[in-house]
């Protein structure tokens, strides 16, 4: 299963691993690495992730990694990672519907 970051997600992991290297460079690497980590099991085991609750569709999933949420879409033959988002943040609709934008 191919995987593809979309522009947001990529604008949004930066965005994340950068506030988190203000306070410590190594923890802002590992969460990365970490995050990848997570997405590259889903080439296995896609539909691992929950269902997003704000979206209630069976091809858009997340799973969680400490606070952040990764959502990511299913189909066929690829898995796309649509956003990343604090567990405390509201999933904004566009976040998913940008997909179909790419």
């Amino acid at each position: 299963m191919k995987i593809i970051w979309s522009p947001l997600s990529v604008e949004k992991i930066e965005e994340i691993a950068n506030y988190i290297r203000e306070d410590n460079v190594n923890a802002s690497i590992a969460w990365v690495k970490a995050v990848f980590s997570k997405i590259e099991r889903l080439k296995r085991y896609p539909k691992s992730g929950r269902i997003v609750p704000e979206i209630e569709r069976e091809d858009i999933r997340e799973v969680i990694y400490k606070n952040y949420r990764i959502v990511y879409r299913v189909d066929k033959s690829r898995l796309i990672i649509l956003t990343i988002r604090h567990g405390k943040q509201l999933l904004p609709v566009d976040d998913v519907e940008q997909e179909n934008k790419m």
